[in-house]
Order: structure tokens, then sequence, then C-alpha cells
């Protein structure tokens, strides 16, 4: 069953509507979404390979965790179910720091216009990737790489085809967060 999402303004305002998702994705409608980075101790981030099956860009490396916001729901609440679903872990509350909104738009080659505000959040790795139990119709593969590779690959966009094109901006914010807190 499609999930309904809230819709919102070019502002970041609640419009007080909701639709299913495809809906939003076909009119090119705002609605939020959740971005969970995961980092280890030893300065690695935790990445997602797509799956092959996902209708935008399937099989590249991406964020830790990521979803749409149900409709009504809060994006704590959203951060916490998605990485529950996605990768089978649960993680407390106060261990989520949420670091920024970002405002992202992007048309896809099948139509599908993505506006979103995406509500990024980190949180500390406390387990191995082996325990971590990926969702199969999501995600096909984790995996950890150094921060610095991470960076290298993703600031200037340096290996594009391999990493879900989220912005040389985005990505550089994501890392200084992340080596705040190592």
């Amino acid at each position: 069953m499609e999930e309904r999402i809230d819709i919102w303004d070019e502002h970041g305002r609640p419009t007080g509507r909701t639709a299913l998702k495809s809906e939003a994705h076909q009119n090119g409608w705002y609605h939020p979404t959740v971005h969970i980075w995961f980092y280890s101790p030893r300065g690695e981030i935790l990445l997602q390979k797509r799956g092959d099956d996902k209708d935008t860009y399937p099989g590249l490396w991406d964020v830790s965790v990521a979803g749409h916001i149900g409709a009504g729901e809060s994006t704590h609440s959203a951060a916490l179910r998605e990485i529950q679903e996605e990768i089978g872990l649960e993680v407390p509350l106060e261990l989520l720091q949420s670091v920024f909104v970002d405002k992202a738009s992007h048309r896809h080659p099948n139509g599908i216009l993505d506006n979103e505000f995406r509500h990024v959040y980190l949180c500390p790795l406390q387990t191995t990737v082996s325990k971590l139990i990926p969702q199969q119709s999501e995600v096909s593969e984790l995996k950890l790489l150094p921060l610095l590779q991470f960076a290298e690959e993703t600031w200037g966009l340096a290996r594009p085809g391999v990493y879900v094109p989220h912005g040389a901006d985005y990505y550089g914010r994501v890392v200084r967060e992340v080596r705040l807190r190592l």
C-alpha cells in the first residue's frame, strides 16, 4: 500500500494537504523526507547501495538510511521508523542529532519530479555492519567507508555514477558535521 505524505509549499511550510507519494512526485509537490547518516568512532561513514529495482538512482551508493515522512508523522518518528525498516536497527531517540534541513529538487528520466525538504540527522553507529539487516526491497548492500575517502569522492563529485548526486554542498555539510563529532 502506497504511503500518504504531507504536502509543503516551496518555503518548507505545511499546506494542510496530503497526497499519495506517487502524486507528489508526478506533480512536483514539495514534501518532507529524512536522511540519517551513521558514522563510526573510527571516522567511517555507513553507506547503503540502493536496490536495483528502485525508481530513482538504482544501484548507486547513498545515505545510510532515508525515506519519506508519512502524513502527520514527526520527523523524529519517521527517522526511527526508517532506520528500523531499512537496516533493522533500533536506535534510542537521544542518539539522533538533527543537523540541518536541505531543500532539493531532482527531475528524473522516468518523469518523477522530486521536490523535498530533507531533514538530515547524524547518529553514531554502535554495532558492526554485519549485525545490520538490510531491507531487501530497498538496500542491496551496506558498507563503511573512511570519511576522508567519502569526502574526496563526493565533494567534487569525482565519481559520477557511483553516488546519488545530492550535490557537493550537501555532501560537504554532512562531512563537516560528522568531523565535529569525532
